[in-house]
């Protein structure tokens, strides 16, 4: 199987030149889908850290990056949306989100910040001993208690002796703000007005009002991620970010 792909079909959301050269790099398997941006390729063509891959492999094999507290090594893996991107050599810390285009973009943000990500449960089962586990949306699982339900979103810790301990928790609830993360809504940002729940396999539905435009829209419950609570957003989580 190639290990690059053309430039020209490279997804959109990656906002890369598409004719300068050829081929550009494939995302690897790994915690996110293959639209998920190779970190070698922001470091590239967004970052302007490096100027070709080999640049980009000198960077990653001295540690230099970390991806939500683990130094990234291979320069295919997927970053994708609310990933911490951190470079402690030049004291720069970047959530990657998307933008009001549906692109994915990295925005800059204090050490602070960067000790936490906020991640969305996908699902949760029950393992040996009769202990919940949250399954998330990046591949990790965590252990909780049963007050967490599937499409809730929560704040992780990235750091310290209580790595991936939850400090926060936003449900998946009418009133609250989230960002829609698939479909042709993909960037948009409101507050979810109501969840219609349909029966069978059918995907919910859920409306939301724009936080811009104050209009109403719809999209499936899988592509709701949401963001804060009523009347609270985390502190810069800049959500109109441009790339």
């Amino acid at each position: 199987m190639s290990k690059h792909l053309k430039r020209l079909v490279a997804p959109d959301s990656w906002h890369i030149p598409k004719k300068v050269k050829k081929f550009v790099s494939k995302t690897a398997p790994g915690p996110h889908n293959a639209q998920a941006m190779p970190i070698g390729v922001w470091l590239r063509e967004h970052a302007g850290l490096a100027n070709n891959m080999k640049e980009v492999k000198q960077i990653l094999s001295q540690r230099a990056v970390i991806v939500n507290g683990v130094p990234a090594r291979d320069p295919k893996i997927g970053i994708g949306v609310f990933d911490i991107i951190s470079i402690p050599k030049i004291g720069r810390h970047y959530r990657f989100q998307l933008d009001m285009r549906g692109r994915l973009s990295s925005v800059e943000i204090s050490p602070e910040a960067a000790e936490t990500r906020l991640c969305r449960i996908r699902n949760k089962t029950i393992v040996k001993g009769g202990r919940v586990q949250l399954n998330l949306n990046y591949g990790a699982n965590v252990l909780a208690d049963n007050t967490y339900k599937p499409k809730d979103s929560i704040v992780l810790t990235l750091q310290g002796e209580n790595r991936f301990a939850i400090v926060d928790h936003f449900p998946f609830a009418v009133g609250n703000p989230a960002m829609i993360i698939g479909g042709r809504h993909t960037g948009k940002v409101g507050t979810i007005v109501e969840i219609t729940k349909t029966a069978g396999s059918v995907p919910n539905r859920v409306t939301l009002e724009d936080t811009n435009t104050s209009t109403r829209f719809d999209t499936i419950d899988d592509y709701v991620f949401v963001v804060g609570r009523s009347g609270y957003i985390p502190g810069e989580l800049n959500l109109e970010a441009e790339a």
